[in-house]
């Protein structure tokens, strides 16, 4: 969808490990980081939308996430809309407040996500990604995966499969294989994007990993499933960010110096293509987006997209027209996607890097490119960057992800 939205401020907690703080510590430092940066009030909000996915198993916070959170600031009487969408949801809480915006609805609304997926049970985190499949059909989800390597050559073991690792692992997997089988690609070119990442997340204090990794490192690492390794494979997180939307005519009353403006948001849910040939969820959302935007792949300053496993990232190169289908490989290996390089992309360092609290993920990438759009990106700085991309999916059926959104802002 076309919008009109604009980004006053943003905020985030840095991604990790926090097991001493719950939900509602989280969500508080990110909105009223979110609220200082515009210079705005709690009283100033008319909507909020709260993105959370796993709250409900892992800290058994069901129902209203959101309204929990913000009371605590003196946030009510307003609508208060609770996003459960996936890895996505984050973002498809944007997407509902810039389209509220763009509406006429209201003049100023809070978009906010934020997970706690650290557990002393892993069982309870990894559920958590195996409900995000057809849990009715599960059997089916596996007999995909094994199907899908046996023909680009492989056996794969499923055992430890949603008990060790996240099953989502073992789709990106078999999503890997079948590139290789395809186009050539190597376990070294998705290397490649887990060190280029490991360099972007070192500038970033707010990343939950910030050391440096080589190609080699990555590939000498614990095998998860051929051919990812573990710097291959996002870890899990707890975390928190937030931005406040304005409209047009509030941003004129405010005076804003320097505005990031929304101009499309598309979300779509996924589908059973036709045939090989059919688009699929996201380069449909990418197509749709950069319609409404006005602009092309070409036009991109820098992105923020959803690299939940390195191939993953390497895929979204083609699916976003950042080059041909199969040049994924060699566009990381060129340093087109690193910083100083023609589009970079994961400046934060990714979920890879970054890391990946799922509720929070969609919003923390508009964070990063709103900074990168207003030239507060400090050490990891894209220079000149005007327009900005952030594609974010959640969730896995049949053959494609189950939710997509994204978004092009402009400075």
């Amino acid at each position: 969808m076309k919008q009109n939205a604009y980004i006053a401020g943003v905020g985030m907690t840095r991604f990790g490990k926090h097991l001493d703080r719950g939900l509602k510590s989280l969500t508080i430092e990110a909105v009223n980081q979110a609220l200082t940066d515009a210079g705005l009030d709690a009283k100033d909000l008319q909507a909020a939308y709260m993105g959370n996915a796993a709250a409900g198993v892992i800290v058994g916070q069901v129902c209203v996430p959101g309204q929990m959170a913000l009371r605590e600031i003196g946030i009510g009487q307003i609508p208060v809309i609770n996003v459960e969408n996936a890895c996505a949801s984050a973002s498809t809480a944007f997407n509902q407040a810039c389209t509220m915006i763009t509406s006429g609805l209201y003049d100023v609304v809070l978009a906010t996500g934020a997970e706690k997926l650290f557990h002393s049970d892993k069982l309870k985190t990894f559920s958590v990604f195996s409900g995000a499949v057809d849990v009715e059909n599960y059997d089916a989800v596996e007999q995909q995966i094994v199907a899908r390597a046996e023909a680009a050559g492989m056996k794969v073991d499923m055992d430890g499969a949603g008990t060790k690792r996240s099953v989502f692992m073992d789709i990106y997997a078999s999503m890997a294989l079948e590139h290789m089988k395809k186009y050539g690609t190597t376990q070294a070119q998705f290397a490649a994007v887990s060190a280029k990442n490991s360099f972007h997340g070192s500038l970033n204090p707010r990343a939950q990993y910030q050391e440096l990794l080589t190609v080699e490192q990555v590939l000498s690492a614990p095998e998860i499933a051929y051919p990812l390794t573990l710097p291959m494979c996002s870890p899990i997180g707890d975390g928190a960010a937030a931005v406040v939307l304005v409209s047009e005519r509030k941003a004129r009353e405010m005076g804003l110096s320097d505005p990031v403006k929304v101009a499309s948001s598309v979300l779509r849910s996924g589908w059973d293509p036709q045939s090989e040939d059919e688009a699929g969820v996201t380069e449909t959302c990418a197509m749709e987006a950069y319609e409404e935007a006005g602009v092309g792949p070409e036009d991109l300053s820098c992105i923020e997209l959803h690299d939940a496993s390195a191939p993953s990232e390497l895929i979204y190169y083609e699916q976003l027209g950042l080059c041909n289908k199969g040049e994924g490989g060699r566009f990381v290996e060129e340093g087109h996607s690193k910083l100083g390089g023609r589009v970079p992309v994961n400046t934060s360092g990714g979920l890879l890097r970054k890391g990946h609290p799922i509720g929070a993920t969609g919003i923390a990438q508009i964070v990063e490119l709103t900074e990168q759009l207003q030239g507060r990106a400090k050490g990891r700085q894209v220079e000149g960057a005007r327009i900005a991309l952030a594609e974010n999916g959640g969730g896995w059926i049949n053959t494609d992800a189950a939710a997509v959104v994204v978004s092009i802002l402009t400075k």
